[in-house]
């Protein structure tokens, strides 16, 4: 990302600062080795926390693709399971279902493909989408709150670890923040973990 953008105090209006971060994301995501690299940093992740059950997200253009560093960890354990969201109605929460490679898919709202399992899972670690993040783990998303509303509608029990996926590209200073966003647990990037894995 042009470092005039990630250093100019004045704030940027998130339209704005979301396609420039949309096209900072597409030309990272291009790059073979950079995800190559981002699908080791997403195992060692899972690996580190070392969770019975993952929730992740079907890819968009420019977002990584992480059904590959997640069907290797589910080949490691049958006891391991994996889930993607489900839009049941437009301004809701997410729902979970289970997902696995051989797993049949729809298309669901927002044309995003879902799996057909219809089995509900509650995941303990979420990898979240992002289309640029900052320092303090705030996410920038393409603007509808579904993970924000579901985050925010978990029972504190249950909340799963949260893990933003992004490309170093699309890291800002700081992001302008609204009374429903919510921080992430951690932001994993082709070349480390932002601000660093829990001992």
């Amino acid at each position: 990302m042009d470092q005039s953008i990630a250093r100019n105090p004045v704030p940027i209006m998130k339209k704005a600062l979301r396609q420039t971060l949309l096209e900072a994301r597409l030309q990272a995501a291009s790059r073979p080795a950079v995800n190559a690299a981002l699908g080791r940093r997403v195992l060692d992740v899972l690996k580190h926390f070392g969770v019975p059950s993952v929730g992740f997200y079907w890819p968009l253009a420019g977002e990584f693709d992480a059904r590959g560093p997640v069907s290797l960890w589910l080949a490691g354990d049958d006891s391991r399971e994996a889930s993607l969201p489900i839009i049941k109605e437009r301004g809701t929460a997410l729902e979970f279902h289970a997902w696995h490679p051989q797993v049949p898919m729809r298309v669901g709202h927002h044309k995003i493909a879902e799996p057909t399992s219809g089995r509900i899972v509650v995941p303990d670690l979420l990898f979240v989408p992002c289309v640029g993040f900052d320092a303090d783990c705030y996410r920038l998303g393409y603007g509808g709150g579904y993970y924000d509303r579901t985050l925010a509608s978990w029972p504190a029990a249950s909340k799963p670890i949260t893990v933003g996926i992004a490309y170093d590209a699309c890291r800002i200073d700081a992001l302008q923040r609204e009374a429903h966003d919510i921080p992430l647990d951690l932001i994993v990037t082709e070349t480390g973990f932002h601000p660093g894995l829990p001992e």
